[in-house]
């Protein structure tokens, strides 16, 4: 297998119920262990989210984990707005329309799914944990 990139995102202290809602949205198998799993059961994180890994069917890895508060030296946990997530894709399948639909849920529209000037529909959202997703249908005919 050659290398592969997959975004990893950080939360601080609702991974789980992310991954989870981001499970809903893609579908796919959904790894989640915990400071306690990752043998730290005394840890005052032991229920926080260690590594997250969600393998949708469609073929997208997103990873997560929470912030780890605790660690001497780690600066202060800031999300920021300098990443975000880009599904692109073509406009012969819903699948791009639905995902955005489902990550607008409780979430803001940033930019409305339609066609640009490029041509392409596309849109962007902030979904209700604060993650920017960035959606782009390709024209069927160019």
């Amino acid at each position: 297998m050659g290398s592969q990139v997959n975004p990893c995102i950080t939360f601080n202290g609702n991974a789980r119920h992310a991954m989870e809602f981001y499970r809903e949205v893609f579908g796919g198998e959904l790894e989640l262990g915990t400071v306690a799993d990752f043998g730290s059961p005394d840890s005052p994180n032991a229920d926080t989210v260690m590594h997250a890994r969600l393998d949708t069917a469609a073929g997208y890895t997103l990873m997560a984990w929470d912030f780890p508060d605790d660690r001497p030296g780690h600066p202060p946990y800031r999300p920021g707005n300098n990443v975000a997530l880009f599904l692109d894709g073509d406009g012969d399948d819903n699948e791009l329309r639905d995902y955005f639909e489902k990550l607008s849920e409780g979430g803001t529209v940033t930019l409305p799914l339609e066609k640009q000037v490029w041509g392409d529909e596309a849109g962007s959202v902030v979904d209700r944990f604060g993650i920017t997703w960035m959606v782009n249908i390709k024209a069927q005919h160019r």
